[in-house]
């Protein structure tokens, strides 16, 4: 299970920094490493603060936003220092390792790690499916990024290699489709966006927080690939049915919806 964890840095600035996580994940036997934007990478700063974890440094991929870095992940766990104004699913580290060891066999798990100065954005934790908070001090709650990786991979590591499990619900038996993964999500708020603004039901002027209330209900749930389709197939339906209307308006007639 270890090495479907991936850990993902966004828009870090100091390369040093992404050499010493790179070090915190060997250290715990953890290899997928993903940098969003990176501000210096390559760098020989990086490779210094690796102290041999060249390899993880190496095989690193770099992508332009978070979405690439997640879109084939099955769960996403976005770290959070301070509390939101949306209130979202909220797990210590130690949580975090009972959530990863009720993950199917296979299934990847993304750990994003924001910014030095001001962690992830608003936008970017909506992207995730829960947010890990470590309980540090309150009087000097700020954890270097590498510091922070190497708690939460210490905890992974504890909760797979030693299966110290909080048991998931029980179903009556192994759940039978596959969890979308967030590209498949991200394509489904997409659509419920497209719609809820044709339908009028949300204003693109004046948006408040449904989208964001929206994403919270369906991610809350980790929504199977089947009950994706099941929505998706109701948005086209209403997609559908709203042409209709708008096509007979038009010609003076009335549709039926």
């Amino acid at each position: 299970m270890l090495e479907n964890i991936r850990i993902v840095l966004v828009n870090t600035t100091h390369p040093g920094n992404i050499g010493a996580v790179a070090r915190a994940m060997k250290n715990m036997g953890l290899s997928d490493l993903c940098l969003v934007a990176p501000k210096l990478f390559p760098h020989e700063e990086a490779v210094a603060r690796a102290s041999g974890a060249t390899d993880i440094l190496e095989a690193a991929h770099q992508v332009d936003c978070l979405e690439q870095a997640i879109a084939d992940c099955d769960l996403v766990v976005g770290t959070s220092a301070r509390g939101r104004h949306i209130p979202w699913p909220l797990l210590s580290p130690r949580e975090l390792g009972g959530v990863a060891t009720s993950l199917q066999p296979g299934k990847r798990l993304a750990v994003v790690f924001g910014r030095e100065d001001r962690g992830l954005t608003n936008e970017e934790l909506h992207l995730c499916h829960h947010h890990v908070h470590i309980p540090t001090n309150p009087e000097f709650s700020s954890l270097n990024v590498a510091a922070a990786v190497q708690v939460i991979a210490y905890e992974l590591r504890v909760a797979l290699v030693e299966q110290v499990t909080t048991q998931p619900p029980q179903w009556g038996a192994q759940w039978d489709i596959d969890l979308a993964n967030s590209d498949e999500l991200e394509r489904m708020f997409a659509h419920w966006e497209k719609t809820l603004v044709a339908t009028e039901f949300l204003d693109p002027e004046n948006p408040r927080q449904l989208m964001a209330r929206l994403r919270r209900l369906f991610l809350r749930a980790l929504p199977d690939k089947v009950e994706v389709n099941v929505m998706r197939g109701f948005l086209r339906t209403v997609d559908e049915k709203l042409a209709a209307s708008q096509s007979a308006q038009s010609k003076g007639g009335q549709a039926d919806v």
